[in-house]
C-alpha cells in the first residue's frame, strides 16, 4: 500500500511540474510590428508562414506565426509585402525560435 501511495505522489508531481513548466514558457503577449510572408518576402523559409518582427529590448525579434485558422485568414494580405500589423497571441520558444500562435490579428494604425 505504501508502494501505491509513493507511486502515486511521484506521477502527480511529475505531473505538475510538466504543466507548471509548460505554463511559464508559453505567455500571452501582443506583439506590433511588421508583418511579412516568411517565404514570399523575407525569403527566409521554403514554404509560406506569416511573420512580424518587432523591437524588443533594443533588438529586433521575428516571431513566426504559427498556422491556424486566424493566421490563414489574414495570410494573403502579407504574401508581397510588408505591412504593420499588431499580433496577438501565445508566444513560445522551439528550437531557438520564437513562435506565436495567433489569436487575433489586425493591421496596426500608424
Amino acid at each position: 500500500m505504501k508502494h501505491k501511495i509513493m507511486t502515486l505522489l511521484a506521477i502527480s508531481g511529475l505531473w505538475m511540474a510538466v504543466h507548471l513548466g509548460a505554463a511559464v514558457t508559453d505567455s500571452e503577449k501582443t506583439v506590433t510590428g511588421e508583418g511579412a510572408c516568411a517565404k514570399c518576402v523575407l525569403k527566409a523559409t521554403q514554404e509560406c508562414q506569416l511573420t512580424v518582427t518587432a523591437e524588443e529590448g533594443g533588438k529586433q525579434v521575428t516571431y513566426y506565426l504559427a498556422e491556424n485558422k486566424v493566421a490563414k485568414e489574414f495570410g494573403n494580405q502579407l504574401c508581397t509585402e510588408k505591412k504593420k500589423i499588431k499580433v496577438t497571441g501565445t508566444a513560445k520558444t522551439v528550437d531557438g525560435k520564437s513562435i506565436l500562435v495567433p489569436t487575433k490579428i489586425e493591421l496596426a494604425k500608424g
